[in-house]
Formats: structure tokens, sequence, C-alpha cells
């Protein structure tokens, strides 16, 4: 199997482009869709989620609701080919934002749950 790019891009100690493993890949993919405004892709403005816009809104329990629909419907759309969404838990806290999503890869049939920050803390 080749390696697919790292994201983010860099160069490793060769000075080559760094590589990685599939679920490393698929990982970065999500973070990506997850963390991308959209209209901020030149060539595909509607790609990503939207989700760095509820950070800063009140919690409650229809905006949970609510985020959790967006997460997943993104992924779905962009991610399709690759993952199958099983469950997606958003929770914010101050400036921070974590997204848990349990998900399958369509390649392996490996069942992965990944969490992923943005925001203030880790």
């Amino acid at each position: 199997m080749m390696a697919q790019l790292d994201f983010p891009y860099r160069f490793d100690a060769r000075g080559r482009t760094t590589g990685t493993d599939e679920a490393d890949h698929i990982r970065d993919l999500i973070e990506q869709v997850l963390f991308t405004h959209p209209g901020e892709r030149v060539m595909r403005p509607d790609f990503g989620s939207g989700l760095l816009q509820v950070v800063f809104s009140p919690n409650s329990v229809v905006l949970a609701a609510t985020t959790q629909v967006l997460v997943q419907s993104s992924l779905q759309r962009w991610l399709s080919e690759w993952i199958v969404v099983e469950s997606v838990q958003v929770e914010t806290m101050d400036s921070t934002l974590r997204v848990t999503v349990q998900y399958v890869i369509r390649g392996s049939g490996a069942r992965v749950v990944g969490t992923f920050v943005q925001g203030g803390g880790a």
C-alpha cells in the first residue's frame, strides 16, 4: 500500500515529503473537514463543516443536537468514500471545542474513535 501525504504538509529529516499510513491519513482528513470554514478553500468553497462558528454560541441541548447533525452530515458528505460515521459527540467549554467521532474505515474495517480538539485547550 502506498503512503499518503501527512497533514499538515511538512518535510522529513531527509528533506522529502512526509508520508503516513491510511488510518492517520483518514484522521487528518476528518480534522480538515471539521475545522475548515466553508468558503476557506478557493476551488471548493462549500468544503468544511462550519463547526467553528458554534464555539462561542451559548450552550444548549438544541445547539448540541444541531452541531452533532452538522458534523455527521459534513463527514458523510466529504468522506463517505473512506469512512462510515457511527457516532459524533461535540463538547464546548469556554473557547475549546472537542469533537469525538466513532467511525469505521471502509478499506480495513477497523473501528476507530478519534477525538479532535480546536481552541484554547487540549
